[in-house]
C-alpha cells in the first residue's frame, strides 16, 4: 500500500488556491470539473505530501484534521511565515507525544498539522 490521499472540503475556488499555493506552497497537479458550472476537485503536491480539494458536496466533510510529517519542522515554519497569510500566524509548538508541529485552519475549517518527531 502507499499512503493515503485525504479528500478535504472547499467552497471557494480562490481560497483554498490562496491558502494551499500562495501559502502553504503546494503546487496544483491537475483540476477537474464536469463542465464549466460544476464544482472545482483538485489536487496539490508539496513534495510527498498530495491532497485533494473538492467544491463537491458528499466528497468530505469541513473540520477535518490531518497530521502532515515534515523533514524539518524550523524550515517549513520560516517558509509559510515568509509567505505570511491575513489571519495566521502560527508558532511552533512542542507536544506530549513526541513532536514538534505547526497547526494551521484553512478557510474551510480544515486542520493541518505539520509536524516533525523529536
Amino acid at each position: 500500500m502507499k499512503a493515503p490521499i485525504p479528500i478535504l472540503r472547499s467552497y471557494s475556488e480562490a481560497e483554498a488556491k490562496a491558502f494551499y499555493v500562495d501559502y502553504l506552497g503546494f503546487e496544483i497537479t491537475f483540476e477537474h470539473r464536469f463542465d464549466a458550472a460544476a464544482p472545482l476537485y483538485f489536487e496539490v503536491r508539496r513534495d510527498d505530501c498530495v491532497l485533494h480539494i473538492s467544491e463537491h458536496h458528499g466528497d468530505a466533510a469541513p473540520g477535518t484534521a490531518l497530521r502532515i510529517e515534515v523533514a524539518d519542522i524550523e524550515a517549513f515554519h520560516t517558509d509559510i511565515t515568509a509567505r505570511g497569510h491575513k489571519r495566521l500566524r502560527p508558532g511552533i509548538n512542542e507536544t506530549d507525544i513526541g513532536f514538534r508541529e505547526v497547526s494551521v485552519v484553512d478557510p474551510f475549517y480544515n486542520r493541518l498539522i505539520f509536524c516533525q518527531r523529536t
